[in-house]
């Protein structure tokens, strides 16, 4: 829509497209680093899209894709590293042999920073990039300093003609994504077309032109750019250019619509479980050495859900996110557990005091009644299959590459403290039953989170933000805290009394040294 309102700017000579379309923000301090690098070590190399978005790019709005000079490739992937970006590699049926993908922390703005590196220009369809265009060494050779950016770009006569083999051989009816985009991506081509014209000296264009298509084919290239047909119009231009790097592509026509076909079933897919089924499967990005178990934990009131919400969010925009709640609350339960919490408010009504252990509402201080003890047997065996549901699904999301954030987490290390076993309440349990919920619990041993974030706070505060929580109750379980260490896992404590931003803030750099 961003593209569609600056084309009609564009249409009627509005001042203002040149400010709107360069979106001029700061420049995110990582960005900067890396292009000061890359200039200070003589890396060969060029942001290879369109120049007028450099600014976007720079401030963190959209990927910044780098040609790279291919007798530096090494160079510039280790001089990523030592800035502190990882490499974070693509699903098989989204993964291109020539292309990297880097991902970086903006700790300032707190934005997560990506990185293309191309050593080869691929072009293609949304998810099947099917061309080479073996244009690397004189690209590279031409490209020129932005005018306020330390940033190498495309000159003009490049960007041209590059503009114009991209919307011959990205513009396509037969690929459901462009077809799906079509108006967005129509919208982006008419913007640089008309923004180029301004700059780009037609004669020059058609010598490089001729120099690389030939007389007759670079004719029709400078005669497209040149003349007001929308680039996605030229039908004659587009079968000719197709034809002159058919002894490029990846893959025949056949092939190319067979693999095309299948990834864009896969995408759909994808989009359908992450809306709707929530399985641990992978469908963009994996995190570097397989994924992580991240466990957010702390006391009601200490924002655990509002920190999960956030992290999966900040995660989610780059890579694959798996978010599980082993809680019992309001967050997101599994359709076997989600039946028996609609009859919680019924049961709520009919017990109008809980026995010691609990942590709201009235609390007796006599032994459970029978009623209650049936209840919450059913229950904590209905919760402790959730758990080992929920400990299998973690272990195998981790296993695929994905980044698992989790809302609490089982643990027997402190009895009656948040997720522990239930039963211990309740005298009169039959031990088979103590046995299964212990087993249960027992997993969370077997299959611990690789990094925890303790969410703390005082009695004070946590009294305030769940005024109905019993305030002995609250001191136990800030001591409670204080001793789990869940077996096996890297424990990190965040003090969840600051500002919301600043805890966001804490818990996104200590996810990102880990990663």
């Amino acid at each position: 829509m961003k593209y569609l309102a600056m084309t009609k700017m564009a249409d009627r000579g509005d001042p203002l497209l040149t400010e709107a379309a360069q979106g001029k923000g700061s420049v995110l301090p990582l960005v900067l680093a890396v292009l000061n690098e890359f200039n200070r070590r003589r890396v060969s190399y060029c942001y290879w899209k369109s120049s007028q978005r450099a600014h976007l790019v720079m401030s963190g709005e959209g990927d910044l894709d780098l040609l790279i000079g291919r007798e530096d490739q090494h160079r510039a992937q280790a001089l990523l590293l030592g800035l502190g970006l990882k490499p974070f590699p693509c699903v098989a049926f989204r993964d291109h042999p020539s292309i990297s993908s880097f991902l970086g922390y903006d700790e300032p703005s707190g934005r997560l920073v990506h990185l293309h590196l191309h050593f080869r220009l691929i072009i293609g369809e949304p998810l099947l990039k099917n061309y080479r265009i073996p244009w690397e060494d004189e690209i590279l050779a031409r490209g020129v300093r932005h005018e306020t950016l330390p940033l190498l770009i495309l000159d003009p006569v490049s960007e041209a003609l590059l503009l114009v083999v991209r919307s011959c051989l990205e513009l396509t009816h037969l690929d459901p994504i462009a077809l799906r985009d079509r108006r967005r991506l129509n919208g982006k081509f008419v913007l640089d077309h008309n923004e180029l014209r301004k700059r780009v000296d037609v004669s020059a264009l058609r010598g490089r032109a001729i120099g690389l298509f030939g007389t007759e084919l670079g004719g029709l290239v400078a005669a497209a750019f040149r003349d007001d047909p929308p680039l996605w119009n030229q039908r004659r231009l587009r079968s000719r250019v197709r034809r002159h790097f058919a002894v490029c592509r990846s893959y025949n026509s056949v092939e190319l619509r067979l693999r095309s076909v299948g990834r864009t079933l896969l995408s759909v897919a994808a989009g359908i479980n992450n809306r709707l089924f929530h399985l641990p499967v992978a469908s963009r990005r994996k995190a570097p050495g397989g994924g992580c178990r991240v466990a957010i934990i702390g006391l009601d009131g200490s924002g655990k859900s509002t920190v999960v919400a956030a992290m999966r969010d900040w995660l989610s925009s780059e890579i694959d996110v798996a978010s599980l709640y082993f809680g019992t609350g309001d967050g997101r339960a599994s359709l076997f557990l989600r039946p028996f919490k609609l009859i919680i408010p019924l049961v709520t009504r009919l017990l109008r005091t809980k026995p010691k252990g609990a942590s709201h509402g009235k609390i007796s201080s006599g032994p459970p009644t029978p009623l209650y003890s049936a209840l919450m047997m059913v229950w904590a065996l209905v919760v402790a299959l959730e758990k080992r549901v929920k400990l299998a699904t973690a272990s195998r999301a981790a296993n695929r590459g994905l980044v698992v954030v989790t809302d609490r987490y089982p643990q027997d290390e402190v009895l009656g403290f948040n997720d522990g076993p239930m039963l211990p309440r309740l005298p009169k349990a039959p031990h088979w039953l103590r046995r299964f919920e212990a087993s249960s619990y027992a997993l969370a041993h077997r299959v611990p989170p690789d990094l925890v974030v303790k969410l703390t706070v005082g009695p004070e505060t946590t009294a305030k933000r769940e005024p109905d929580m019993d305030r002995g109750v609250i001191e136990e379980r800030i001591e409670g805290l204080k001793r789990l260490t869940l077996k096996g896992a890297h424990v990190v404590s965040v003090d969840a009394r600051q500002p919301l931003p600043r805890v966001l803030a804490d818990v996104r750099r200590e996810i990102w040294r880990f990663l």
